[in-house]
């Protein structure tokens, strides 16, 4: 039997070891392929995008990573690099959005102190608290704006300020807005002085928004050198290129290579993350 056929009857047994797999644990996949996408929704509802495309949109990008990790295997002879690139193409999107979803979120907390002080304001203006969080809703940056309007809006429109409250809390994910949040609920409840409460809870976001900044600038260069101790490898490879390149071109060319570099590129990227998790403290 010539190699060329022996090479595809392998790739097809291999294949179709996983579509037995595959068929086998389908009811693993689809628990985990409904957590990621509650995960997906979450953090676009978090940035107020649409969410009705979800479902179609992560079923094309995994047949889409499906297609690249083929092309790799059977066109390439690289199952390796196809395993690396599809980890790379599955975790990057997530990531992302996580990310903008984090920095969203960060919008919110620096403004919301601003807020607190806006809403003081008006009630010892004599404004109630509805007419006071449409104030918000107008004069307040964006995006802190929009979770005062959709507040203000859905209490108009007849559901009770408490649900409001508690599912911007929920959407918002922050813990200094759920603490604003209860204390409005319970003055609106039970009565007293809201705006010095308010005020009160506006203070210690402040101090505690001093305490981060203080911490992210002591420790920036320190991030900075995460950063490039991260791209340091890649430098070298390139380096050792022009060096030496025939034993480099084994990395690339040979299965032990091929698995040495993967696993040299996972390392490094586990060790970037852990470094910014490290260097970024919850205050």
């Amino acid at each position: 039997m010539p190699p060329e056929t022996e090479m595809w009857l392998a790739n097809l047994c291999v294949a179709a070891a996983a579509a037995l797999g595959g068929y086998a644990g389908s009811d693993y996949f689809g628990t985990a392929f409904h957590a990621i996408e509650q995960d997906l929704t979450d953090k676009l509802r978090r940035l107020r995008a649409p969410t009705r495309t979800v479902r179609r949109s992560l079923l094309l990008w995994m047949a889409t990573i499906a297609v690249v990790f083929a092309v790799f295997w059977l066109l390439l002879g690289s199952p390796i690099f196809g395993a690396l690139v599809s980890v790379f193409l599955a975790a990057g999107p997530w990531y992302l959005l996580r990310r903008m979803a984090e920095r969203h979120r960060q919008k919110i907390e620096d403004q919301l102190a601003d807020a607190m002080v806006t809403l003081a304001n008006a009630i010892r203006a004599g404004l109630s608290l509805v007419q006071s969080l449409e104030i918000l809703a107008a004069q307040c940056p964006k995006p802190i704006n929009a979770e005062f309007h959709q507040i203000a809006a859905e209490y108009n429109l007849g559901k009770p300020l408490a649900r409001t409250l508690s599912e911007a809390s929920q959407r918002l994910r922050s813990e200094n807005f759920a603490l604003f949040a209860a204390a409005m609920m319970a003055t609106h409840e039970s009565g007293g002085r809201l705006n010095e409460t308010v005020e009160r809870i506006a203070e210690s976001v402040l101090e505690l928004q001093r305490l981060e900044r203080k911490v992210m600038s002591e420790t920036a260069q320190a991030r900075k050198s995460a950063i490039y101790m991260a791209m340091a490898p890649a430098f070298i490879l390139v380096a050792y290129w022009f060096v030496d390149p025939g034993n480099t071109a084994l990395l690339f060319t040979t299965t032990v290579g091929q698995m040495m570099l993967a696993v040299a590129v996972l390392l490094n990227l586990a060790a970037y993350f852990w470094a910014r998790v490290i260097l970024n403290p919850d205050i």
